[in-house]
């Protein structure tokens, strides 16, 4: 058996995994972000999972730019991993194989092994969370890039670029993702109103929409044409035979029904890519292993070393 954790910038999903992939205890705790208390919290969990079960090793998926040998060189919102090994961390405080995989990497090796992709060579993965992360199969091997950056969609420019400031305020991760983006600029639009009921999550906002709050519908169509801008873009960039859609919000019927909807408005506006529909052009479609891709992704790729 092997221990499978999910890293995530609020909290973290973990669970014992068979070599078959099936998942026999989950469960999750909140992400401490500093480095020593971070560490010591994983070692903990790690620890007292063997105390029910032989482990042979564990697999983390976490976000940011991470290299083959476990070296954080980003980590997405968790500052004090930036720059440290963490295989090296763990492995010398637990004594067991780690392996540590970029968190859409780990879900698009998932979706290979047990997901929709089973049987495609070639395909993208797109984690929608709390900004957007990419996964990238090209004939059936995961792309890495040259510095493990690949599939960093997140950071794609979409729109005019402001003339001061940070241009990723017009980025995939500001505009498109779950937090950085739609619940941002709900809260941007708010504040230019000059209220402060801001909402907890984008559930509260999709709700106040189908209230028929005007503000809340507004962000919403912008964050929906913004993603399927993106989308477009990747479909167009790498010819592949699928996207699949990852993250929490993608359990939600209605999200997809709406990306879908936008999708299509979007592909009949475009010439040449209209064209193409139902001749090249990818279909979308939510990732099967949902929140568990990545601890599952993670433990496939120990098991393969």
């Amino acid at each position: 058996m092997f221990i499978g954790i999910d890293v995530g910038g609020t909290a973290i999903k973990y669970g014992v995994i068979l070599r078959t992939g099936e998942i026999v205890k989950k469960g999750q705790m909140p992400t401490i972000h500093e480095k020593e208390n971070f560490l010591q919290s994983i070692e903990a969990l790690i620890k007292s999972l063997q105390q029910d079960a032989v482990i042979e090793g564990v697999g983390i998926s976490a976000p940011g730019i991470i290299q083959k040998d476990g070296t954080m060189t980003t980590a997405g919102s968790i500052k004090s991993l930036y720059g440290i090994n963490l295989k090296l961390e763990l492995e010398g405080r637990v004594k067991l194989p780690v392996i540590v995989e970029n968190d859409a990497n780990a879900a698009a090796i998932a979706e290979k092994w047990l997901g929709h992709a089973q049987t495609c060579e070639n395909y993208l993965c797109l984690v929608v969370g709390t900004g957007i992360g990419g996964g990238i199969i090209v004939n059936n091997r995961l792309y890495r890039g040259s510095h493990g950056m690949a599939g960093e969609f997140g950071w794609m420019l979409i729109d005019s670029l402001p003339e001061q400031g940070n241009l990723e305020s017009v980025s995939l991760n500001q505009r498109a993702a779950i937090v950085g983006g739609l619940c941002h600029q709900y809260q941007l639009a708010l504040q230019q109103l000059g209220r402060s009921d801001l909402p907890l999550d984008a559930i509260e906002i999709f709700q106040r929409g189908e209230q028929g709050e005007v503000v809340a519908n507004q962000v919403i169509a912008q964050f929906f044409q913004d993603l399927s801008v993106g989308l477009l873009n990747l479909i167009s960039t790498f010819d592949p035979e699928l996207i699949l859609i990852g993250g929490g919000i993608s359990e939600n019927d209605s999200f997809m029904a709406k990306l879908e909807e936008t999708m299509s408005q979007l592909k009949a506006r475009h010439e040449s890519i209209g064209y193409l529909e139902g001749r090249t052009i990818a279909p979308i479609q939510r990732a099967k292993l949902k929140n568990d891709a990545g601890m599952i992704g993670a433990v496939y790729q120990l098991m393969n070393q």
